[in-house]
């Protein structure tokens, strides 16, 4: 069974993380790192795409700033969403074969992960792409996929702040519905196992075996050992 390195991060500005996403990449490509996958949290931000429309941040970019909410570009597939504190995030730098199959088996571990915690969801086909708890969302999913290698990846509710996604137009669909593990169970589930429970269900969907590996250790420059 082949391995897959998790790497617990921690909280992450969101601009730090996409830098080392992309240095991770660059280094996957090469063949001096196996797959793996970043598991961390972001400070308070919204991430738009470029087909992110001025109408689905209908505040303004200074409105949110002075909440203490930034407002990042980046290069994943969707459009706008929102990260905080107690939301699971998850980055695989992965070989793909194939997107669709690739996102189906994210879809997998999280709803697996949620079902550890008693919540009930299930994926929808596109454009509802993602993981949803009866008729609110409550994982999304937004990758990009270069040269054979992915980036960017999930983002699952545990127990954040929700009233972010009331001042946008999340993943473009008006009107949503955005719930969370902790919403849905009148608990707060400690983010910190939960991490480990999805990194270990993603593993799983993936037919890995799950290697823990330091935040150091990725920044090495030694290859990886035949």
């Amino acid at each position: 069974m082949q391995e897959l390195w998790v790497s617990q991060l921690g909280s992450v500005a969101y601009a730090e993380a996409f830098a080392l996403q992309r240095r991770l990449l660059d280094r996957r490509a090469a063949g001096d790192l196996p797959d793996l996958l970043l598991v961390l949290e972001h400070p308070p931000v919204y991430t738009r795409t470029k087909r992110t429309e001025p109408g689905d941040l209908p505040m303004g970019e200074d409105w949110y700033r002075e909440r203490g909410i930034e407002v990042e570009d980046t290069d994943r597939g969707g459009l706008v969403t929102y990260h905080g504190p107690g939301q699971l995030v998850a980055y695989p730098i992965m070989a793909v074969e194939r997107v669709a199959d690739f996102v189906h088996t994210m879809e997998t571990a999280i709803v697996s992960a949620l079902a550890d915690e008693g919540v009930a969801a299930e994926p929808r086909p596109a454009p509802f792409t993602g993981v949803w708890a009866g008729d609110a969302k409550i994982a999304s999913i937004g990758v990009r996929v270069r040269d054979g290698f992915s980036m960017h990846g999930l983002a699952v509710n545990v127990d954040n702040d929700l009233q972010p996604f009331e001042w946008i137009v999340p993943c473009g669909i008006d009107h949503v519905q955005v719930t969370s593990v902790s919403s849905i169970t009148g608990r707060s589930p400690s983010l910190p196992c939960f991490r480990k429970r999805l990194a270990y269900r993603f593993s799983e969907a993936f037919g890995r075996r799950q290697r823990l590996i330091s935040p150091g250790r990725l920044l090495e420059r030694e290859a990886v050992p035949a």
